[in-house]
């Protein structure tokens, strides 16, 4: 089955489709990690985007439901290189070619996808549309400029949670997290740590979530640029210096546009699993997974009194993490993501030293 990938820019990509046929567009990114291809399908901040893996061969280890960050998958499409014809892995259910098609997810293999990485590092993140029916270069641009002209509506009511659900320890630090599309192998760390877990939708008010009396508060990572966002900066703005907050990816912006801070757009995101950062006050250095096409604003975030910038970025100096003692919150622009079986991040760790401080 043929298939294309155009790009707004009207660069083309011929390859062959795999899965379900149609025509699907979205933002386009890449990810430049080896492995995880199931954790990103499925990981709900890369909603309605076309994820292109630049790792050349996809589907060798298959795929498990453990390995699920959520319960589907979430793209609008999949490109790449080569689709391995054989899995070995002792924990996979099913091949890499079951699960596209049980999904229903619109994929294209057999492209350059080195020189397609290449290409989006020069011009930047933009719209694309991939397809099986239609091979007119001048047709599907005009489908994708008409997308762009229309008002997108919130993902975050399909995404997030419709009512509270309980997790974890019933007698244990109870810690409210608001679901904007949290992972779960985030939920897994804050079980390991035997914390009581309430997930509130994400549009619960500053005065639903006080009621609850949580110890503190986490707002989970989720897509970028949702017109839903607002409400929930809104929200946010009213529980800052009240109780502990931890926000992660777009909940770090969620809690930095809270404090004043502005929110920009960079040309190429950071997506993937080697990304260098570093503590400007302890100079040592981490490497972090990350999955973002914005950032916060340096210099604004800068002016904020009593908080400090403590993690960048060693290859572009894009704010990576924030701290304020005083105000009690601590904001990742990176996934804490566990460095072992059954093991926590030091920043989930910190995050309930706080709770007890705080108390």
């Amino acid at each position: 089955m043929k298939a294309i990938l155009m790009l707004e820019d009207g660069k083309v990509f011929t390859g062959e489709g795999l899965g379900i046929s149609g025509e699907r567009i979205g933002e386009v990114i890449f990810n430049t990690a080896v492995v995880g291809y199931q954790e990103m399908i499925t990981d709900p901040a890369n909603v309605n985007k076309i994820l292109v893996l630049t790792y050349p061969l996809i589907g060798n280890y298959g795929c498990a439901p453990k390995f699920n960050e959520s319960k589907k998958t979430w793209l609008s499409g999949l490109a790449l290189k080569e689709k391995s014809n054989i899995f070995s892995n002792w924990q996979a259910k099913e091949s890499f070619d079951d699960f596209v098609k049980k999904h229903d997810l619109l994929t294209i293999r057999e492209i350059d996808t080195r020189a397609l990485a290449v290409h989006l590092r020069h011009k930047g993140e933009m719209l694309g549309i991939i397809s099986t029916t239609n091979f007119e270069p001048k047709e599907l641009l005009l489908k994708i400029k008409a997308f762009r002209k229309n008002p997108a509506a919130s993902l975050l009511p399909k995404i997030s949670i419709n009512k509270p659900v309980h997790l974890g320890k019933t007698k244990a630090k109870k810690i409210a997290v608001l679901d904007l599309g949290v992972t779960n192998s985030i939920i897994r760390q804050l079980e390991t740590l035997e914390l009581s877990l309430t997930l509130l939708p994400y549009n619960c008010s500053a005065q639903e979530i006080l009621r609850l009396k949580p110890h503190g508060l986490i707002i989970s990572n989720g897509p970028e640029e949702d017109t839903g966002l607002p409400e929930v900066i809104s929200n946010v703005k009213g529980l800052i210096g009240r109780l502990p907050i931890l926000g992660i990816s777009t909940g770090h912006q969620i809690l930095a546009s809270a404090l004043g801070a502005k929110i920009i757009k960079m040309k190429l995101g950071h997506h993937g699993v080697n990304y260098p950062m570093y503590n400007p006050a302890s100079y040592k250095g981490e490497i972090t997974v990350q999955n973002h096409s914005q950032a916060v604003d340096a210099e604004s975030l800068s002016k904020i009194k009593n908080v400090k910038i403590t993690g960048y970025n060693l290859n572009d100096r894009t704010v990576e993490e924030m701290e304020s003692n005083k105000l009690k919150i601590i904001g990742t622009q990176y996934y804490p993501a566990s460095p072992g079986f059954n093991e926590v991040n030091s920043v989930f760790k910190r995050f309930v030293k706080m709770l007890g401080r705080s108390r």
